[in-house]
């Protein structure tokens, strides 16, 4: 038994081991969130959305989820991407360029440059491993599309999805569970369909993480929806049967008019001409026509084709339902930072009609029973330039390219206890993707200890503080573009630079370059001096690189 002295001796010890722990504490978390106010961390991820798809950007689909986050949050005017999958999701996990980690073009092309090797740098640290620095716990549901073969590698304890694109959405035997150890969820013959599937998965991890509960979360959810196939369960379909027989002209003016009455755009907006569309790996050119000189079969094909679209939003807005409702329940919607955004603007290929079974121009005009068949099980369409053109409302161009179709993208931010601005805000600086990384580190209290600088800039500094002037570079496939201030410096990979004033002119119609030689010449000047330094020049001499067959 101790002696009176020694009780009081061991209370002193503990009182001095306290006071070390606090003070060890104090100075580990300076500068950083409440321990016990750091949010958990939500990032949401389209495939190939349009600008202005979301009802809350002007879209006619029903998206009420995503509108109510929209709503009650943030909404960004200007939330820029890389222009194509692969890039875009190592720029979001890394906070990196994409060519400074290896993946300036797409996973499986290795173009013989460092920044296009076809699979992120074992160099670049991910989001998931650096909130672990602050005791986060990572998980991902959905599309990896990174070039590695299990996410877990790269800090997320818990994996399930696809680690490739392109595929099936009602075949589960692409979608993968990682670590190995791992069962994934067993469904019925017939009951499988991935966006659902990914979901379930989702809040498998959210359960999972909820055992520990002094211990918040990161979830990376990213979808494949609305990327080709265009795969629907048919009662999702048919709420959209009718409602595109219209064509993708008047669609765009009545997208249009939404969007000045949302405030996404100034009421001085004009609508850009139907694009171009220019078929990498083919030898076809040519313009959107307009939707009334088709004839109406063709108009029927491609008005399910949206309608298929469409309801591929519809149900995945469903399944963020589900999350948030997860959320609610659980209490933790106020504190969780939500960011949600798509990694391209919609995707083109291949030509007005799109395409059927393969990345090419096969376009089968469907009608009769084929028409009825399409977005079943055993198809495989692509919704084509048209309709993405109208998806991308007012803006050109599409997925590939630097024009603002091909970069531009929805963004909304949601979490009620740390928006210091009402609910509702339209920001419209310009903000980027490799903004996310940064965004993780000041919510959470992370470390970055990683050897490449981050070029970033939080979204909640930006928004809680006013916009930072700053410039982003981009470049895919030999498109390329500046963005500074209010000027833009854009070029097609065969053409010369062209010069945009967005203080008026953000649908890029009235090209100033040839007024304003010795500003494209500073602008070009930065962008190769940013391209040398993140090993995007020299460009590879050929990026026309053949395109995978869909199941392979």
């Amino acid at each position: 038994m101790q002696t009176k002295e020694e009780l009081s001796q061991m209370r002193l010890s503990l009182i001095h081991v306290l006071l070390l722990s606090t003070v060890c504490t104090t100075t580990l978390f300076a500068d950083r969130p409440n321990i016990l106010d750091r949010p958990n961390i939500l990032y949401i991820v389209a495939d190939d959305l349009g600008f202005s798809d979301l009802g809350c950007y002007g879209g006619e689909i029903r998206t009420p989820n995503l509108d109510q986050l929209a709503f009650n949050g943030v909404r960004l005017t200007q939330f820029y991407n890389t222009g194509r999958c692969c890039p875009s999701r190592a720029a979001i996990l890394t906070g990196q360029y994409p060519h400074r980690v290896g993946l300036g073009h797409m996973t499986t092309n290795d173009l013989g440059k460092p920044g296009y090797r076809g699979v992120v740098s074992t160099e670049a640290q991910t989001i998931a491993q650096v909130v672990q620095t602050a005791g986060y716990r990572s998980f991902m549901a959905g599309k990896w599309h990174l070039g590695t073969p299990d996410p877990t590698k790269h800090g997320f304890e818990e994996f399930y999805g696809t680690l490739v694109s392109a595929k099936r959405f009602f075949d589960p035997e692409h979608l993968v569970r990682t670590p190995a150890s791992r069962t994934a969820r067993i469904y019925p013959d017939g009951e499988f369909y991935a966006t659902d599937a990914v979901t379930d998965h989702a809040l498998d991890f959210l359960k999972l993480a909820r055992q520990t509960p002094d211990q918040p979360w990161f979830l990376y959810l990213a979808y494949n929806a609305p990327h080709f196939p265009l795969h629907a369960p048919q009662d999702e379909i048919a709420k959209y049967k009718d409602s595109y027989h219209d064509g993708w002209d008047r669609l765009r003016e009545e997208r249009l008019s939404r969007m000045k009455s949302l405030g996404i755009v100034p009421d001085e907006t004009q609508l850009s001409p139907r694009s171009h569309w220019r078929n990498y790996g083919e030898t076809k050119t040519g313009v959107n026509p307009a939707w009334d000189t088709l004839p109406a079969d063709r108009r029927a094909d491609l008005s399910r084709r949206m309608a298929i679209y469409a309801a591929m939003i519809d149900r995945m807005d469903q399944q963020l339902g589900r999350v948030i409702n997860d959320l609610t329940a659980a209490g933790e919607l106020d504190n969780t930072l939500i960011v949600f955004t798509s990694d391209n603007g919609a995707c083109f290929e291949w030509d007005p009609f799109g395409f059927d079974i393969v990345s090419s121009n096969q376009n089968i005009l469907h009608t009769g029973e084929m028409l009825d068949d399409m977005g079943k099980p055993g198809t495989f369409h692509s919704v084509g330039s048209g309709w993405a053109n109208a998806s991308n409302t007012p803006w050109r161009m599409y997925k590939h390219f630097n024009h603002e179709g091909g970069i531009a993208s929805p963004g909304i931010i949601h979490w009620p206890r740390g928006l210091t601005v009402d609910g509702g805000t339209i920001v419209h600086s310009p903000t980027h993707i490799i903004d996310l990384m940064p965004t993780a580190i000041a919510v959470s209290g992370a470390t970055y200890d990683g050897d490449l600088d981050l070029p970033g800039v939080s979204l909640l500094e930006q928004i809680n503080k006013g916009p930072r002037r700053r410039t982003l570079f981009f470049e895919h496939q030999g498109n390329r573009a500046v963005r500074q201030g209010r000027w833009k410096l854009v070029a097609l990979d065969d053409q010369p630079w062209e010069l945009y004033d967005f203080a008026v002119d953000r649908t890029e119609m009235n090209d100033l370059a040839g007024r304003n030689p010795e500003r494209v010449q500073r602008m070009s000047a930065r962008w190769d001096k940013w391209g040398a330094q993140n090993y995007v020049t020299p460009l590879p001499k050929d990026l026309k690189v053949p395109y995978l067959m869909p199941d392979e």
